[in-house]
Parts: structure tokens; sequence; C-alpha cells
């Protein structure tokens, strides 16, 4: 089984990420050997990456067009008066900047569900206040990271509705037969792991002052910025991607129209739109197109066919051992995950033969559900090529001072998926 498409492809990303090769080359070396070692050629590989590219397409669009909104918000001054509305909050309690940050990305994914939207605009402009307090960035990151998964792990509301829905909808289609409520009312456990690892993070690994270059105008003591109307109309320009995002689903719509309505009441002035949109593909641009090179990967894993293989082979192991069984599989999860690149995605593909094997097992339909949620979830956080860490990066590494793999990757790796697993077993067994 080690010689599995699935878990080389993966394997060498993960190598070659903490190597610290671009991201983006990275994931298409896994490819090719995914590719190769499910014996097609490399032509058909580089194909069929390419032909999936598509399925994160609108992603792509969402992050570049709310790169220029956030580069647009921010050259209108509104950003900068929100910072120093929160650092007058703060004042020098480092750990209370951490949490409200935590507590934001909590509310990106439910009650105002705009996901990663708020990063680009919101964390650059705290950086200078992070600097100033001497806060590790690894912790922020962290923060920023559970609040981006554990509440659609937890809550049945937002994108948690929907990915709990999914759970639901294939363990039913499975013959485990279980409610929505009766997946939210396991998945807190799953929850409870994550918060475990976001309290280690903040108060134990990543505790101590961390050293960051300041520009020069970083020493200075703050400025006050009074409140015009620019800011008002950028202020309402984000409200309007907000609206219409919910109106019609499409985020990029949302964002077209904040743009449209800044544009047309001079807050991007007309003759800056070009120097705004190259900054917000500056800001996004590179994670856009690593979601697109994803979806290429991921196409290429499902057509190995080697991931229900994988699947199957563990059952050759197990044999009739629950524990056993039950790590297994979360573990498996773990290697999908990395390699497909989405936790809503992912659930579909492991329901098909982990509800057999679980019922075989004697796992209760609840503890099925743990199972599936957590190996589902599992790899999101820590995956170089998940939004859940790209997105974290993309405001953190605003100044050129945080590493994507060493400083996001590899920090939300260890805090979240150890505890994913140990907790994801123990709900298995007590449900």
């Amino acid at each position: 089984m080690i010689f599995n498409p699935v878990i080389l492809s993966v394997t060498a990303m993960m190598v070659l990420c903490l190597l610290k090769l671009n991201v983006i080359i990275a994931i298409l070396i896994s490819a090719l050997i995914a590719g190769v070692a499910a014996g097609m050629g490399l032509g058909e590989t580089m194909s069929i990456l390419i032909n999936g590219m598509g399925g994160n397409s609108e992603t792509a669009l969402s992050y570049i067009l709310l790169g220029t909104l956030a580069v647009a918000i921010n050259n209108s001054g509104l950003a900068k008066i929100i910072a120093l509305k929160i650092s007058g909050i703060v004042k020098d309690k480092k750990y209370l900047l951490i949490f409200i940050l935590a507590g934001i990305a909590c509310s990106s994914q439910n009650l105002i569900p705009v996901h990663i939207a708020f990063i680009p605009i919101l964390i650059p402009p705290l950086l200078t206040l992070m600097n100033k307090l001497k806060i590790d960035r690894r912790a922020v990151a962290c923060a920023l990271t559970f609040g981006l998964k554990a509440p659609y792990i937890v809550l049945p509301v937002g994108f948690g509705l929907i990915f709990q829905t999914i759970v639901k909808d294939q363990l039913n289609a499975n013959n485990v037969p279980i409610t929505l409520e009766g997946v939210s009312s396991v998945n807190w456990i799953l929850g409870l792991g994550m918060f475990l690892g976001l309290l280690t993070a903040v108060f134990f690994s990543y505790r101590k002052p961390r050293e960051y270059k300041m520009k020069e105008d970083e020493n200075k003591s703050s400025e006050s910025y009074a409140f015009e109307k620019k800011h008002l109309f950028a202020l309402i320009g984000a409200v309007i991607a907000f609206g219409v995002q919910l109106k019609t689903g499409s985020l990029p719509l949302g964002a077209l129209f904040a743009l449209i309505f800044m544009a047309v009441t001079n807050v991007i002035p007309w003759k800056h739109i070009d120097e705004t949109l190259d900054g917000g593909l500056h800001l996004m641009g590179f994670i856009a197109f690593v979601m697109l090179v994803a979806a290429g990967y991921g196409n290429v894993i499902r057509e190995t066919g080697a991931v229900p293989e994988l699947v199957e082979g563990v059952i050759g192991i197990i044999g009739t051992n629950k524990i056993l069984g039950a790590f297994v599989m979360l573990l498996v999860g773990l290697f999908v995950t990395l390699g497909i690149g989405t936790s809503f995605g992912t659930i579909p593909i492991l329901a098909v033969i982990y509800c057999p094997l679980a019922v075989s097992l004697g796992f209760t339909p609840a503890g099925t559900a743990v199972l599936v949620a957590a190996a589902g979830a599992l790899g999101d956080a820590g995956s170089p090529a998940s939004d859940s860490t790209l997105g974290p990066t993309a405001g953190l590494n605003a100044d050129g001072q945080h590493q994507h793999i060493w400083d996001t990757c590899v920090p939300t790796f260890l805090h979240y998926n150890i505890p994913l697993i140990i907790f994801g077993l123990i709900g298995s067994l007590i449900f």
C-alpha cells in the first residue's frame, strides 16, 4: 500500500514543500508522480491536470477580485481606521488581539459568510500592531486557521450547514441512517480537539516574543484618521460585496459590484484602476493560481483510481480491530484530503467505503459520522494548497516576513491534525 499513487504523490508534495520548493512547482511534480505511478504517461497526466484546473476557477476569480477590493479599501484609509480602532481596544494585550482575530475568522464562516475575504483587508493594517507587541505570527496563523475550520465542523450554520449536510447525505446514501442533528450533536468533540490545539499554539508553542523588521513609519506614534466621505463609500462597497454574495451566491459577482460602486464614487480614482488591480493581483494572484493548480492536482488524483484502491487496502490491514480501524481510516482521510485539497469534496469519496467498513466493525451511526467528518476535515489544515492556510499567509506575509510552509502550514498541521486524529478516534468509540 505504501506504493499507492496517492501516498507517493502526497508524500512527495509535503517533502518538496518542506524543502521550500515553490508550492506550484511542488504540486506539479507531485501530480506527475501520481500519474506515472498509476501508469499514465506524462503528457496524459499534464492534460488531466490542465483540464481539472477549471474546478477552482470561481475561487481563483474570487480571490483576485477580493484582493483588488482589499487594496481599494486599504488605499481609502478605511482599513487603517478599523485597525486603529482595534488597536485602541487591544492596547498592549497581545492575547486579546489573537483571540479577536480568531473570533472574526469564526464569524466569517457563518455570521458573515465571506470565508477568507476579510483577511487581505484586515490583517495587513494590523501587522504594525503585531510587530510592536512582538507577536509570533505563527500563533496568529493558527488562530485564523482555527476560525476558518472549526465552525464548519461544529456548527450547522453557514458553511457548516453545507459540510454537515454533505456528511448526513453521504451516510444515508451508504446505509448509515442519521439526521443533521445527529451529526451536529457529536461533531463538537472535533471542535474541542481543535480548540485545545489553538490554546497550545497561543499559550505554549508560540508564546515567546518574536522580532520582525519594522518600517520607519511603524516606529512613529499612531496617527489619528478622521472618518470622511470616501471611508463611508468604501464601507458601503464592502456591504454591497456581502449583500450581492448573499443574494446571488456568487462571491466574484459581489466583489465586482463593490469595485464598480467604488469606482463610480471615486473611492478608486479612474486613473488608478489599473494600479489597484495590479495591487490585487500582487496580493492574491499567487493564491488564486495555486488554487487552480490544486484543482488540477485533485483531478489527477481522482483519475488515477488510487483512492478506492487505497481505502480498500485498509480493510486487509484492519481485520476486526476497531481501534486500529478507526485510526487507519483517519490516517487515510488525511492523505486523501491533502491530495484532493477540499474537506467538502473528500466526504463523498470516503463515505462509499468507510460506511460499510464502519458498520462491519460495529461503529454506531454517530461514531461513523465523527469518523467521516474527521477524515474529511483532516489535511485541510496544514495543506500547502488549502485556502485555510493560503488565506492566513496572504495577510500575514503582506510585508514579506511570513513563510507559507514553515510559518503557516507546519504550525497548523501539527496543532490541528493531531488533535483531530486523537479526538476523532475517541469520538468514534464513545458515541
